[in-house]
């Protein structure tokens, strides 16, 4: 509960955490799994990555997933390539690597890019991959058979810069974004949003979180339109999933409502009608929101 808009801001950002225990249990259970990976292959670097190590991720925690990035000797991208290519199969190699261990772990599959490990309290996706010639690294896509670059440490670096230039105000507003989009159905994925904050930033200054999300959702109906590529150099459109025109309306009908439920909300506060403000406020965020009183 608050009485102020500023109040109801920062008890969103607080929501929005997770709590110093979950992190301690994220922290356990990531080095376990790096370690088990360690010891039936042959491993040169193992890291977190994805919004955890961006310090993007979201609460609640039983619905996030922990990315464990696992750095392989060659050795295996030179078995595994010669058989045309067989994503898959090293895919295999890494599942039952990891299922002697956790034999009595509720589900552990394979997807496109990685192992998923399901505990009980949250997702563990364990990422293997290899050292790109010159910078970077390749991961398998079993889907396409063919072999991504992408550089999450620059990912993290990228993040990490662009938050201090904006006094650390950047991160939460894309943690109010991502509650945003959960709230709402999940439409868009993650680290496109991510990026997108990236892009719509860039030379502006967060001068307060309920603006700053209203120019977000601004910017991003035009966005949508536009490829958005991966910070990290590599070319690759992180909004391509978005790839017909009625997907991209739907994007952008999405953010317009946002757009039209924040502009109103802040017209409600300048005329100190807080309480219904606050009220469109959580038609934005839903119960991440906190309520009025």
């Amino acid at each position: 509960m608050a009485k102020t808009i500023q109040e109801s801001f920062q008890a969103l950002r607080s929501n929005l955490e997770i709590t110093s225990l979950q992190a301690s249990t994220v922290s356990t259970r990531q080095q376990n799994v790096r370690q088990v990976v360690e010891a039936g292959m042959t491993v040169l670097d193992s890291f977190l990555t994805g919004s955890y190590a961006r310090s993007t991720m979201i609460a609640p925690l039983s619905e996030a997933d922990i990315d464990v990035f696992v750095v392989l000797d060659a050795k295996y991208f030179h078995h595994y390539n010669k058989q045309n290519g067989n994503q898959a199969g090293l895919l295999d190699l890494l599942k039952r690597t990891l299922q002697k261990t956790y034999t009595r772990t509720p589900d552990i599959s394979r997807n496109g890019q990685a192992v998923t490990i399901r505990f009980e309290d949250f997702v563990v996706d364990v990422v293997p991959s290899f050292h790109r010639m010159n910078d970077g690294f390749l991961i398998p896509n079993s889907i396409t058979g063919t072999w991504l670059s992408t550089d999450p440490k620059k990912h993290v670096e990228l993040f990490a810069a662009a938050n201090k230039t904006h006094n650390q105000n950047l991160v939460p507003l894309i943690k109010m974004i991502k509650g945003w989009n959960k709230s709402n159905g999940s439409y868009f994925r993650s680290f496109h949003l991510e990026v997108l904050a990236l892009v719509i930033l860039q030379g502006v200054t967060i001068s307060d979180f309920p603006s700053g999300t209203r120019f977000y959702f601004d910017r991003a109906r035009g966005l949508i339109k536009q490829q958005v590529l991966d910070p990290a150099g590599y070319g690759d459109d992180v909004g391509k999933y978005i790839n017909t025109r009625e997907r991209i309306e739907e994007g952008e009908r999405r953010f317009q409502t946002a757009y039209d439920r924040a502009l109103k909300a802040e017209s409600l506060a300048s005329q100190g009608r807080t309480a219904d403000a606050v009220a469109i406020w959580r038609q934005v965020f839903g119960d991440y929101f906190p309520a009025y009183g």
